[in-house]
């Protein structure tokens, strides 16, 4: 079936921007974006020979693909490679606002240096790429933003600043919805819960009582957030919306 809005339909030769995109949920969504027909830009901070080995992932599925240096924390970087990545493959279909950043304490322990840190990746730096997207994209463009659990249920403290960061994202995504859906794009926000990466690893010191506030007992896996992201790059009649993909955090 190749009516509107599936996953065939709208992912065969169109373009995608993951920021964040050398590692964990990032690289995942970079690969599952390709597998569905996307080429895809890969934006990095850190690690550009992770990011350079994601590029050559993706081409060896037959999908043209460029790494793409850039700090969000940094405004001019968080547009700028917006318009970066459209320069390098001919357009801009689907923007996937996974770079973040997470610093967790107690509230009298985080500076101002943090807060600012947070606030510009996790938020203005999110604003400032769905900003430019939205200048770059047609009818059909997807916006796809990837939250945290923790925008949803806080289950201990230390995470004011991170949450704070993450349920910015809700009225970010609802009012680009609103702003956007005359011109037939699309804005979602997926709330991951605790992921096998890197960043977080399933057997790490924490991982146990992560695990144990999941329905499910367990942590995700890249791929299975990928997935979700994948059908709202397809999904032309949902937008506005929120998606757990978090085994049951919020349950």
């Amino acid at each position: 079936m190749t009516s509107q809005g599936t996953l065939e339909a709208t992912l065969d030769g169109k373009v995608a921007l993951v920021t964040g995109g050398s590692r964990g949920i990032g690289a995942a969504t970079a690969l599952r974006l390709a597998r569905e027909g996307a080429d895809v830009a890969v934006g990095y901070v850190h690690g550009k020979e992770a990011a350079e080995d994601v590029v050559r992932a993706v081409e060896a599925l037959g999908r043209r693909a460029v790494a793409l240096r850039a700090d969000a924390a940094q405004a001019a970087d968080a547009a700028g490679v917006v318009d970066a990545a459209a320069d390098a493959l001919g357009g801009l279909d689907v923007l996937v606002n996974n770079a973040g950043v997470g610093v967790l304490g107690p509230l009298e322990s985080l500076s101002l240096a943090d807060v600012e840190r947070v606030l510009a990746v996790n938020v203005r730096g999110v604003f400032l790429a769905s900003q430019a997207a939205a200048a770059r994209m047609g009818e059909g463009g997807r916006i796809i933003t990837i939250g945290s659990c923790m925008a949803q249920r806080v289950p201990g403290p230390g995470g004011t600043l991170y949450a704070m960061s993450k349920a910015a994202l809700t009225g970010l995504t609802k009012a680009l919805a609103r702003e956007l859906g005359g011109r037939g794009i699309t804005a979602n926000l997926v709330h991951p819960g605790p992921i096998d990466t890197d960043m977080n690893p399933a057997d790490g010191p924490y991982a146990s009582g992560q695990a144990a506030m999941t329905a499910l007992g367990r942590f995700g896996t890249a791929d299975e957030v990928a997935s979700t992201v994948a059908h709202l790059a397809g999904a032309a009649y949902v937008t506005g919306a929120e998606f757990a993909v978090d085994g049951g955090h919020a349950a």
